[in-house]
This record gives structure tokens, sequence and C-alpha cells, in this order.
């Protein structure tokens, strides 16, 4: 219901035959472009600011180009890209990339992959990934004690810095053995071709960070890696054959794009790299020590593609454990009740939804209730007519249920924000007159932002931390507000690994149906008259139905790693600063 920018998404292959086996075998030429731009096809939901490109041709000679890029903005950059290239754009090594930003910052500058340029073939470095870093000012600093002096101040360029650093100096270090044994001219090159270990690379270049990612590269000569966070925060999955190597941010993809069964695709490990060497050797090794089992649970819930198969179980899952909660909030009344969802993305909750009334024995009626609309495109430009426009966006089946007899129960994935719903949804579903409208959410409370790679919005704009923080006010209980003000203030003073996360005091003295009911009030437009009820996944529902994610920091406020901690408790004084306190 409510748009979230979504996280990148990232595509690597490597073809492991001569260019001529596939020519042979699938009749065509571009066998590693054309799969290069299915795969970025089918993650175009990650990414829809702007696409890049990038491959390397190990078959070109001395004085001509053998590491190429592309890159374009906007939702049909991947279109814009692929009808540029030529038939220069060819090679073993491919790589792209969508983009959603997290910091805000516009432009194709900011557009990966990334490309440092060198003569020498083994210090050209190519780089995307789907991440954020939450301590890059403290990698920044780090890399000015050091004397460099990075361009751009933003984690995708001081990452590319920080690693293009070392892998010069690892090809130095090459080099010296090269030469130590005896070899000159065109030998120490293909020695350092042959030998340079990117996992080295990785290890003392990611070393520092704090955040969730998967970081992906190319390099000059041949190597080919994508390396996944020790927290396992971001997602990952490879499949490899005696042909290909190929990896993308959600299994699907790659099911799709290579004609596999599920069980062929693989997920990378956290903290380990899978590497592509120069002869096509393939490896995957740990870099860093896992530390910690937060698999994103808003990955599950959210941003994935449903047809995962696990997914598509655990969304139905979802729904299925909401029905406790949703028959208690019509008081058992499935007679007189009509169950719908929120289209699209709710629609597999629904399902199980749905299923959970049946397997109960309840019989329960179904109704399409919501419409999503085309996106309307008008000449409107004034603020009042834009919000007067996103009223309708949806539309409702008139006569889909009694007026002032039945209720509406109508499930979506998520709330967050809060503003599609007071704005349009409950706007237009009022128009359907139900006695009661109780409004579920497949997912837990959303009390916190992310900082690790999805643009969620700031802590003040979620609309559960805006129904706690009125609490507070309507109980007297201001100085209390300013009390976490004051221990989120001490909080920062500490060492990062001591930081705790402050703002989970808020939520500690309400119960989650206190929250709910002033939700509904804060919610509710003004001059609605039809009575609305919130019902929302339990914590324990969510770790039920996503056992193998346990990342689930939006919700509980446990993050995983000390930059998140460090950055709720920054927000939360940004809204003090804000509200006065």
């Amino acid at each position: 219901m409510e748009t979230l920018s979504h996280e990148c998404g990232v595509a690597l292959i490597r073809l492991l035959k001569p260019l001529e086996y596939y020519r042979r075998k699938y009749g065509t030429d571009k066998y590693g472009p054309e799969k290069l731009y299915i795969m970025l096809e089918k993650q175009h939901n990650r990414g829809q600011e702007g696409a890049g490109v990038a491959c390397v041709n190990l078959d070109a000679p001395p004085g001509e180009e053998y590491m190429f890029r592309e890159r374009a903005e906007g939702k049909d950059a991947i279109t814009e890209i692929f009808s540029r290239l030529d038939d220069s754009f060819n090679g073993q090594l491919f790589m792209g990339h969508l983009r959603y930003s997290t910091t805000g910052k516009r432009g194709l500058a900011y557009v990966h992959p990334f490309l440092r340029r060198n003569n020498w073939r083994a210090r050209n470095l190519c780089l995307c990934g789907n991440f954020n870093m939450t301590n890059i000012e403290e990698v920044f600093a780090k890399m000015v004690a050091q004397g460099q002096s990075p361009r751009v101040h933003s984690d995708s360029y001081i990452t590319l810095e920080l690693m293009g650093h070392r892998l010069d100096r690892e090809v130095e270090e090459e080099y010296k053995e090269a030469v130590a044994s005896g070899l000159g001219g065109l030998d120490i090159t293909r020695y350092i071709d042959d030998h340079v270990r990117i996992e080295n690379v990785i290890r003392t270049s990611l070393a520092d960070f704090d955040g969730g990612y998967v970081m992906c590269g190319l390099t000059g000569s041949g190597e080919m890696f994508a390396v996944r966070d020790p927290w396992g925060i971001r997602p990952a999955f490879y499949y490899r054959d005696d042909e290909v190597v190929a990896l993308a941010s959600e299994r699907p993809v790659l099911q799709t794009v290579f004609d596999l069964p599920c069980e062929k695709v693989e997920e990378l490990p956290a903290g380990q790299a899978l590497v592509v060497r120069r002869d096509g050797e393939v490896s995957v090794s740990g870099i860093f020590p896992p530390k910690g089992d937060s698999k994103c649970s808003f990955e599950r819930i959210y941003f994935s593609r449903g047809s995962d198969r696990d997914i598509y179980q655990e969304r139905k899952k979802l729904g299925e454990l909401l029905v406790p909660s949703i028959k208690e909030a019509i008081d058992g009344d499935i007679d007189n009740t009509v169950f719908s969802f929120i289209p699209n993305p709710a629609e597999v909750a629904f399902y199980g939804m749905s299923g959970g009334f049946w397997k109960n024995g309840m019989d329960v009626r179904i109704e399409k209730v919501a419409w999503k609309d085309i996106k309307l495109r008008t000449f409107i430009t004034e603020a009042g007519s834009r919000d007067n426009l996103a009223s309708l966006v949806y539309d409702i089946t008139y006569g889909s249920l009694r007026p002032y007899k039945d209720n509406l129960v109508i499930i979506d994935d998520s709330i967050v924000r809060g503003t599609t719903l007071k704005d349009s949804i409950l706007r237009i579903l009022e128009r359907l007159h139900p006695r009661k409208i109780v409004m579920v959410s497949s997912s837990p409370q959303v009390r916190y932002p992310d900082y690790y790679g999805i643009d969620m919005p700031r802590l003040d704009e979620l609309c559960v931390f805006r129904a706690a923080t009125d609490l507070w006010v309507e109980r007297g209980w201001t100085p209390g507000l300013k009390e976490i003000r004051r221990a989120c203030e001490e909080e920062l003073a500490k060492p990062a690994e001591e930081i705790r996360n402050i703002v989970r005091e808020l939520y500690r003295p309400f119960a989650v149906d206190e929250i709910n009911a002033r939700l509904a009030r804060n919610l509710s437009p003004e001059g609605m008259e039809t009575p609305v009820r919130f019902v929302f996944q339990s914590l324990e529902g969510l770790r039920e139905a996503c056992p193998g994610h346990r990342g689930d920091w939006y919700f509980s406020g446990r993050y995983p790693t000390p930059g998140g901690n460090r950055k709720v408790n920054e927000s939360f004084l940004d809204y003090a600063s804000k509200s006065g306190l």
C-alpha cells in the first residue's frame, strides 16, 4: 500500500567457456549480455532510479578497450542502456546494478557501477553493491589519516577508493614476488594477473565497515567477486555449473533466467565471498567470521519476489497466524464480515488468512473490495490538488458488502507512514458504509527505521512512533520524553560497541492494543464516522512464519550492529530538536 524505496539489486555473470561455445550451443553472439539484461529486468522492482552495467573482455589485446561500463538514470534506464550497447560490449565477465538511493543523493555520478581506471589490467576495479554503511564518517576519517583524499563523500565512492587502494597494494606485492623470482617484461604482468588474491583486498578493505552489504566487483585482469556482510543482512544467491557462474539478489531470478529448480540455487553465507579467478576457478570462502543471525525479515514480508518458493509459503503463514486476532477484532461475527486485501502486495498473505479461517471450519465471505488504479498523470501542480488526486489512486467495488451491517476486514503487508491510509484508503472504504473497518498488517508494528540499505522513513515519519509519542504527551509524560532525549545523548558519548538503542524505552509503557487505538485516532480522516481498528502481526508470529530470517530490528529495535543503535538514537534527537523537547 505504501511504497517504500526498495533495496538495490545486483547481478553477476561469469562465462566459463570460450565465447564460441555459447555461439554454437545457444545460437547467439550475445549470450552474456542477454542473460544480464533479463536478470536486471527480473529485479527491476529493486531499483528504478538508475541502472548500470559493466563487462570485461579477457581476449582483448593491448591497445584495445577491455573494460566497459554504461549507466543511465530513471525507471527506463535498463532499456536505455541496452539500446546503446554495441558489439564491443562482450566478454566473459558481466555485472549489473539497479539503484534506489538510501541517502537522498541523486544524479548519474551516484549510479553504480563505479569504475577505477589504470594502465595495469589488474589495478582496474569496477564495483557495485546493495549496501548502506552506518559508519562511513569513521571510515572516511581513517582514510584521510592515512593521507588519502577521496573525491566524493559517499559510501559508494569511499568503498571504491578504499578497495582500489588495497588492490594497488596487492598488485605491488605480487610485482615484488615476480621480480624476486627472476621474471621480467610481460612475464611480470602475467604473473600478477594470475596471482592477485582478491580475498586479501576484500578482507583489508571492509574490515572496519558497519552495515549491511552485498559488494560485487570485477577487475581488469579477470577476477570476479561478491561478498556478503558478516551479519547476513542483505541477500545474495548464486548458481554455478561448467558453463556459467551467476549471482543475484533474489533466488527466483536465477531460477527463471537459467531454468533451474530451487535446489540448484545456493545462498551466499554471511561473511563469505564468491570468487571466480581469471582462469575460471570458483571458490566460496570465509572472509569474516559470522557476527550473528540477522537476515532481514522485511525482505520476506515486502521486498523480495513473492514467486520464491519459501517466501510464498512464509507470506501465507503470516496471514494464517493472524486469524485469532482478527476473529477477536470482529467479535467472532464471521457471518457479517467481508474479507479483502489491499492490491497487490498483500494478496499472498490474504490467501493464508482465508485458508486459516477455512482450516478452522469457518466459511468466510471474500470480495475484491479495493482496486489499484493506473498511475494518474495530470497537469495538476498545486499541492492541495495533488493531495486530492492521491485519494483517487484506489477504486472500490460498490455493492461488495451490505451497508451498515457488514464489517470489513482488509489486510496489507505493512503499515509504515500511514499517509496512504489516511489520505486515500480509509476515505474510499467508508463509501461502502461498513459497520466497522479492521485494518490488518501481516507484519508487526514498524517502530524503527532501517539503516542497512532500505530507504525507510525517518523515525518521526513512522505512524507507530507518532502514535506512541502522542500517548506520552496525552498522559502528561512530556518530562519522560525529555529523559529519553537525555539518555540518547549520554549513550552517543559511549564507545560505539557499547551504544544501546534507547528509543526502545519509548514503547515500554504501552501494550500493543493501546498504540493501535491511538493509531486509529491518528489515521482516521477528519469526519469519518466508521470505527476503525488495527490488527498487527506479533513478533512471535513473524518468527514462526520466517524462522530463517531473524533480523527484525524494524519491529523490535534490536539492531545487529552498533551503527544501527547509534543512528536510531541520533534520529530521536533530531525529532526532539524539531519538537522542542
